[in-house]
Formats: C-alpha cells, sequence, structure tokens
C-alpha cells in the first residue's frame, strides 16, 4: 500500500501516467466507446483498464496525481452529443464536477465532436477504459506541469 495515494489507481495507470509528459493526451472512455482497437494505435500501445468505476470517479482518482495543463484553453475535453453539441448529459456534468474540484476552480471543458474525438484518441498517449455504461462517456485529459518547490 501507498500513503495518501489513491487505492483506484493500478499499477499499469500509475505507470502510463508516470511516463506521459507535459501536453501528452490521456483518453477516459466510456463502455461502448472502442477503446480497445484504438487503444492499440495510441503511444502506449495498449488498453489501460479501470473497471467498476465512474467516468467521474476514475477522472478523480487521475486527477488525484496528474495536474492539467494551464498553458491550453481547455485541458479537458467531452465527447460532443451527435446531432446536439451543447448538450450536456449528467455523465459530463459529473466529470466537470470532478475536475473543478481537483482543480480548486471551474475550468470549464472544451468540445469534440464525435467522430473527431475518435481520431485525437488514436494519437493519445493512451486510454483508459471505464466502467461507465452512460453514453458520451468519452473526454480528453492533456497533462500539465508540477513547478518546481521554491528552496
Amino acid at each position: 500500500m501507498l500513503r495518501n495515494f489513491d487505492n483506484r489507481l493500478n499499477a499499469d495507470v500509475i505507470h502510463a501516467l508516470r511516463a506521459m509528459g507535459h501536453g501528452d493526451d490521456l483518453i477516459i472512455s466510456d463502455l461502448n466507446f472502442p477503446s480497445d482497437s484504438v487503444a492499440r494505435q495510441t503511444v502506449l500501445g495498449k488498453l489501460l483498464r479501470m473497471d467498476n468505476l465512474s467516468a467521474a470517479e476514475v477522472v478523480e482518482a487521475v486527477l488525484s496525481v496528474m495536474p492539467l495543463d494551464s498553458f491550453v484553453d481547455h485541458p479537458a475535453e467531452r465527447m460532443e452529443v451527435s446531432g446536439s453539441p451543447k448538450e450536456i448529459p449528467a455523465v459530463q456534468a459529473e466529470v466537470q464536477k470532478a475536475i473543478d474540484k481537483a482543480e480548486g476552480k471551474s475550468w470549464p471543458m472544451g468540445s469534440i465532436e464525435r467522430f473527431a474525438f475518435y481520431e485525437r484518441a488514436k494519437k493519445a498517449y493512451a486510454v483508459i477504459v471505464t466502467g461507465e455504461p452512460r453514453f458520451y462517456g468519452c473526454f480528453v485529459l492533456k497533462k500539465g506541469v508540477i513547478p518546481p518547490k521554491a528552496k
């Protein structure tokens, strides 16, 4: 066991998060996303799993150790609802709350059209599939930096 560490993060996920660099994208996907086939095309080349957790729970756990990129307008983005791009389903509202809590401020997500999301996901560092059964529970998180401690 590790102290002060979210035990929902498994060894494979921790390894990927640690290996990612500033600006790398992490995909958090729902159960309906073609996670395995897309993950095979990512930098990591294999699917990461955080089964039995909702998308918001996974985002909360990931953001407990990974900062979001403060150099871009939307370091977190959501997949748009087809035919209704401004609609915010409950799953996306829950993830937004997890982001705001982790960052200590309101930081609205950007949005990506569904098929553009698939293409973006193929270029990501890694894909984590969640146990999220609701539609449109797919997100991009861009890794930020942790500044050095002042001496």
